[in-house]
Order: structure tokens, then C-alpha cells, then sequence
């Protein structure tokens, strides 16, 4: 399918790109975003006393503390759990989201919002209920000067030049094919599976417990020791650790998934045939506690 190729004036907008995996922002027309933080936040209940003049006696009322951008959401924290803002490619948790707002404006885009105008993507599967609070959050809370949702699909044809096309698009939690006719979105043909990273990331889970390899987390090692491939791991767990959520547990280990999946994993460049798979060359994986090993099949079997 093809369309007209696109062009449009330049304008100094902030973009906004949320994502199941990370809040990507930036400024329009740059080539990469300012900001690329994960998704997933910290985020801990602590008791806020306020002082009664009534009965001399201390009020406690319990507040949120958030944790956001990977250094501070990686520190291992007592009763801290790991939450994400999206579910299904959409916002369902409005407080979190609009802490990933704050944080982008203070500490990633150094702008007060009243300056700019702000563009949003969406998932083309997005509700209307979900735009209106979008719109609404904008206006009211940040005083956004003009504010415009856009299909994230159609962002996609625009970056390419062009207003129509078939745009398939995998990510953390789904996989979709979007059609987008003269600019818009034609959301009666999407197409969509709930397949995506994270389903790669615990099908590389599945096959370490398989082997039995043991995944361990780069905040328990306080040091460990150079061993030869496939040797048992030598190293030393941390001392006067707090005790972490079961969360924040998953979290950490899906980190090392995701960077087994990045390094080691490849699709099949020719159709899927066992023979090939079998005699693809091996590639190296060292995992944070010293283990290393080589995989093979693996590598396409995973994927496809």
C-alpha cells in the first residue's frame, strides 16, 4: 500500500510517546527523543504526620513516594512495589502517569508546560473515556497552550513521508496491523494479539528453569569470580540487603531476560527448518553472577 508522501511546517511542540515497555519524550522534528524511561515505578506507602491543634496529638495519614527512571527505580527498597501506568496499550493508572509527566517536564525537558503545545500518541484501539481524561489532565493540570491526540500508527506513516500504509507494530504486550488511509487510522480493520516482548522474555525464563540455570539478580552480587563456560558460578551475595517485594523480585530478573533476549535471540532468515536451527553457530551469554554458557537452537527456537 502506498499514499502520498508528507510533509508539514515545523513546530516547537513536546511529543509524548507512552509505552507498556518505556515514556518516551522529546521535542517534534528531533530525530531521537530527550527522555527514554521505563515505564514500570516504584512506589511505597509512608506515614505523613501532621500536627492537630484540636487534641495536641499527631495525625498520620499515609502518602505515596514514587521512584522513577532506572536509577532509582533499580535500588533494591523495603515495601516498594513495581507498578506500571498501562495496561493493554492504555492508561489505567492516572497517578502514576501523571508522575512520569511531572518527572519528563522537571527533570527531562526543563520546560513549564503553560509554554508549549503537547502532542500525545495513542494505541489505535484507545477509548474514548481515556482520551477525554488525557485531554482534560492536559488542560486543567498543566495548562497546556493547544494539546492534540494522534494514533500512533499514523505517527508512524508520517515519519516514513507518507499518509497511507500498513503499519505493523510489536511491542512489549502487543502486536498489531493498523491500516491508515489519507491520514487516518481505520480502526474497524485492526488487528491485534496480546504476543510481544514480554511473552519473549518469559519464554527465555521458561527455558533457564528447563536447564536449570538460576537468574540472579546484579543487586545481590557483591562480587564474584571468572569461571569457565558452563562451570557453576562463584560469587558473593550482598550483605544487609532489605527485604524486597516479590515486584520489584520479577522486575530485576526480567531485566536479565530482556538483555538474553536482545544479545542472544535472532529470527530465521530463511523458512523455519530444524536442520538450520540445529546448526546455527552458537552465541555467548554471560549472565551478572559469572555463568556463562553458549545457546544454539535456542536462538531461533524462542522467536519463531
Amino acid at each position: 500500500m502506498s499514499g502520498g508522501v508528507y510533509g508539514g511546517d515545523e513546530v516547537g511542540a513536546l511529543v509524548f510517546d507512552p509505552g507498556s515497555h518505556t515514556f518516551r519524550v522529546g521535542f517534534a522534528g528531533e530525530e531521537f527523543p530527550k527522555g527514554d524511561i521505563p515505564s514500570q515505578v516504584g512506589m511505597r506507602e509512608i506515614l505523613d504526620e501532621m500536627d492537630d491543634t484540636v487534641d495536641q496529638n499527631a495525625r498520620k495519614t499515609k502518602m505515596k513516594e514514587y521512584f522513577i527512571g532506572r536509577t532509582f527505580v533499580n535500588v533494591p527498597r523495603p515495601k516498594t512495589e513495581i507498578k506500571s501506568y498501562m495496561k493493554d496499550c492504555m492508561i489505567d493508572d492516572w497517578d502514576i502517569f501523571e508522575q512520569l509527566v511531572d518527572y519528563s517536564y522537571s527533570r527531562i525537558l526543563f520546560s513549564e508546560s503553560q509554554y508549549q503545545p503537547v502532542l500525545f500518541s495513542e494505541a489505535a484501539w484507545n477509548t474514548k473515556a481515556n482520551r477525554e481524561k488525557l485531554t482534560e489532565l492536559m488542560f486543567e493540570k498543566y495548562n497546556v497552550p493547544t494539546f492534540y491526540v494522534v494514533k500512533n500508527a499514523v505517527l508512524s506513516c508520517y515519519a516514513n513521508g507518507r499518509t497511507a500504509g500498513l503499519i505493523l507494530d510489536s511491542g512489549a504486550t502487543q502486536t498489531s496491523a493498523v491500516p491508515v488511509f489519507d491520514g487516518y487510522c481505520i480502526t474497524h480493520a485492526v488487528v491485534k494479539q496480546p504476543v510481544g516482548g514480554d511473552m519473549i522474555a518469559e519464554q527465555c525464563r521458561l527455558m533457564l528453569e528447563e536447564q536449570k540455570i538460576d537468574v540472579v539478580p546484579s543487586y545481590k552480587i557483591a562480587s564474584k569470580e571468572v569461571v569457565n563456560e558452563m562451570e557453576p558460578p562463584v560469587w558473593t551475595e550482598k550483605k544487609n540487603l532489605p527485604e524486597v517485594t516479590k515486584s520489584y523480585e520479577a522486575y530485576m530478573e526480567k531485566q536479565i531476560l530482556e538483555d538474553l533476549a536482545a544479545s542472544v535471540l535472532q529470527c530465521c532468515d530463511t523458512p523455519i527448518d530444524v536442520e538450520f536451527a540445529e546448526k546455527l553457530p552458537s552465541s555467548p551469554f554471560c549472565f551478572p553472577n559469572g555463568y556463562s554458557k553458549e545457546f544454539q537452537a535456542e536462538r531461533i527456537k524462542i522467536p519463531e
